[in-house]
């Protein structure tokens, strides 16, 4: 009786499963291995050895096979427990050796989820089959991958950068850089760096908790509908990441919500790290009305002025959470960018910083005057008082920068206006730094003057060299498209000059502060366009 029971519910477990129902078949294994346990309970009373090891056998497999549906369900410290469970019953069981070996790798345990991997590879299951075999393989070469890219930084996807973003996205490990959160004087608690680090420099990789992407008509009626049903399914996806997943709901739970700001304790970085073991996550569930403030908070647009959407996806507007980028505040000064390569987040640096400097993203177009910049903070809800905006506070009184202002607004010459900054620039005494502040202010004006052959024969010699420029404006506020650009158009005129080597080494440099030190240069230049 009990017997025919078993294999109806073992049918009915490996048919739901198959169909990926995961939470009816983790249902109807349960079912399973309690029959199961209470049948080598009592052959235990009566032992006979064949029909023993058959039930540990059939144990052995139900246990595997709701693993894996706990794992797909994101119940990753069940689905753990079942293949220990079926490794106290037999030690090396191949088929569970492979699916917690894949749990593992899931939860980016690289180093665990290889041994796994390995100890498969030895069993004769795998030897007699080339296709497990070739199977296993694969997944030690990529655990091997995973395993350095966390611990060096060292990413490449150079290849996929020279076939034109052709073919499947690559795939990245979580990788955490010399940062911490601390508090910040900016606001709350910020990223920070824990060592000098050069431009170009990878800070955080990271995939997404949750993200939602669709496609905007281009219609501001249209793409609100649009955007506003995205948001309820971003929403939706945080909810159920948060329910089903212990490490996601903790790691949520530390984000702010905008409240009480400096009174949130500052997590360790570790926390963040894969590796970190499930007992240091809380178990205490978060409302929904605390995670729509979550969200609202730190949630981020894939399609931003810092940022760079590499791939498919750059044609698809993008909204999700990704933890420790939510720690990022703005500054008008930023040293950090950020690129977005399929639902993982690349956070790169800029412009080289120091040890103990907080990271920083523009939350919105800081090559633009402080008037424009005051009215684009007030959409955001707070101050900045970052060492530019005071600088161009006592600079705004002067009655010069605001003709200057004015005038570019009414299309007055950009020759001209360049010329008045840089002469008044020294009159005020504006040195260094500053200057790049200046510049970076009204670099419209800069780039179309640099641009236009009329303008550049008119006062060319008379405002600086674009090598300058752009030099003083990266130091300043960091790489920028519209900075690049410059560059490139600049090298694109001037094919036959004597400097081109060097200009596209500039451009190059500027390029490794955009997109990161993540492919090789002739990848870059691919990408750059200057091959």
């Amino acid at each position: 009786m009990a017997e025919e029971q078993m294999q109806q519910l073992r049918s009915k477990a490996t048919e739901l499963l198959l169909r990926e129902e995961w939470k009816e078949s983790v249902q109807v294994y349960s079912q399973f291995i309690d029959i199961c346990l209470q049948q080598i309970s009592l052959h235990h009373q009566n032992p006979h050895q064949d029909s023993l090891s058959k039930l540990n056998k059939s144990l052995c497999v139900a246990l595997c096979n709701r693993a894996e549906a706990h794992s797909k369900l994101r119940r990753f410290r069940e689905a753990l427990k079942d293949c220990d469970r079926v490794f106290e019953i037999e030690n090396a069981h191949f088929k569970t050796l492979l699916c917690k070996g894949k749990i593992l790798l899931c939860l980016n345990w690289y180093a665990s989820a290889l041994d796994c991997f390995k100890l498969a590879l030895c069993d004769p299951h795998a030897s007699d089959n080339s296709n497990s075999v070739e199977i296993l393989n694969g997944y030690l070469d990529k655990c091997k991958k995973f395993e350095s890219q966390s611990k060096t930084g060292a990413f490449d996807i150079s290849d996929w950068v020279l076939n034109g973003f052709r073919g499947k996205c690559p795939e990245l490990a979580e990788y955490i850089g010399a940062v911490q959160v601390k508090k910040s004087e900016i606001s709350g608690r910020g990223l920070f760096a824990t060592k000098n680090i050069e431009a170009g420099n990878l800070v955080v990789v990271t995939k997404a908790v949750a993200i939602e992407r669709g496609i905007l008509s281009g219609k501001e009626e249209s793409d609100e509908n649009i955007q506003l049903v995205m948001w309820k399914s971003f929403i939706d996806k945080v909810i159920d990441t948060a329910a089903k997943c212990e490490r996601s709901n903790h790691l949520i739970s530390l984000l702010s919500s905008g409240e009480n700001e400096n009174q949130l304790d500052t997590p360790d970085i570790t926390v963040f790290r894969p590796e970190t073991e499930f007992d240091s996550y809380s178990t205490e569930k978060i409302d929904k009305e605390r995670i729509l403030s979550i969200l609202d908070v730190n949630s981020l647009v894939e399609d931003s002025i810092s940022a760079k959407v590499l791939g498919k996806n750059s044609g698809f507007y993008g909204v999700g959470l990704w933890l420790l980028a939510s720690f990022i505040n703005h500054s008008c000064t930023p040293n950090a960018r950020r690129l977005h390569i399929g639902d993982h987040i690349v956070i790169l640096m800029s412009r080289d910083i120091k040890a103990g400097e907080e990271i920083t993203f523009a939350y919105f177009d800081v090559l633009s005057p402080l008037t424009k910049r005051k009215e684009m903070l007030k959409s955001w809800g707070f101050h900045c008082r970052c060492n530019r905006c005071k600088f161009e506070e006592t600079l705004g009184s002067n009655q010069d920068v605001s003709e200057i202002e004015i005038g570019l607004e009414r299309g007055i010459d950009v020759g001209s206006s360049t010329f008045r900054l840089e002469e008044g620039m020294k009159r005020w005494m504006v040195r260094g730094r500053n200057r790049g502040y200046v510049r970076a202010s009204y670099w419209a004006a800069y780039a179309e003057a640099y641009s236009s052959e009329r303008v550049m024969k008119r006062w060319g010699r008379q405002i600086p060299t674009i090598e300058v420029a752009v030099d003083s404006v990266v130091e300043a506020t960091g790489s920028d498209d519209r900075v690049l650009k410059t560059v490139i158009n600049g090298l694109k005129r001037n094919r036959s000059g004597g400097n081109n080597v060097l200009e596209m080494e500039r451009a190059v440099k500027i390029g490794r502060g955009i997109y990161g030190k993540i492919m090789k240069k002739q990848a870059m230049r691919t990408l750059l366009e200057l091959s």
